[in-house]
């Protein structure tokens, strides 16, 4: 059930730190009927992990209601790159040169597109994302093949760390690379997140309840 009192609690935290963080709300797993709920009571801003669950649930929605915006918040893999680019208006999870190579196969979808490079802060071996010494590379290399609209960078901290010394990170390579705010903070350490002015907030058992 989504729990609407717990995000405008949310909402009014990052108003009262007069930060301009939007929630994405996450609602992979969780059937379209909690999604139509949420819809209801005015959120715009979903995220999904997997792209035929996102297609199944949201393809009739994004036609008929303009106002949502789906955002790629799990690995892209590259044969569903067409499909993916068809339904999200924002992507996550940039992570490495194979998938850059096959997004540029379909430059005429890229145009209202935004992406978020994921880094790898942990360089945790079971995690996607680029290693953060290799960022402006990437970043470099990005560009170079024709996607500009990069808007920041996105982490998930490994999970017996100190959340913030991965946000710290994120958000210094962000200023060093003359990027937006980031993708960080998740329902379990968004309060840390939002000491670095991130763009987004990925909140999805805070808001939904445990996932099926």
């Amino acid at each position: 059930m989504f729990d609407l009192e717990k995000y405008h609690k949310i909402q009014q935290t990052i108003k009262n730190l007069a930060k301009k963080t939007k929630i994405v709300a996450i609602s992979k797993n969780h059937p379209i009927e909690e999604v139509e709920k949420a819809i209801l009571r005015g959120v715009e801003i979903f995220g999904e992990n997997k792209v035929q669950e996102a297609r199944l649930k949201f393809e009739k929605i994004l036609k008929t209601n303009k106002k949502i915006k789906l955002h790629l918040t799990g690995p892209l893999q590259t044969n569903k790159v067409k499909v993916a680019l068809d339904l999200f208006s924002v992507f996550h999870t940039l992570d490495r040169e194979k998938l850059v190579r096959e997004l540029m196969k379909f430059p005429e979808k890229l145009t209202n597109k935004s992406f978020f490079i994921q880094v790898n802060t942990g360089n945790e071996e079971t995690k996607s994302g680029i290693k953060p010494e290799e960022t402006k590379s990437f970043l470099e290399m990005c560009r170079t093949r024709g996607i500009k609209n990069i808007q920041g960078l996105m982490c998930i901290p490994p999970v017996n760390e100190d959340p913030k010394t991965h946000f710290k990170l994120i958000f210094d390579l962000s200023n060093d690379l003359c990027l937006g705010g980031a993708s960080i903070g998740m329902s379990s350490d968004y309060i840390e997140a939002l000491d670095f002015d991130p763009q987004y907030i990925r909140l999805g058992t805070i808001l939904f309840g445990k996932r099926v």
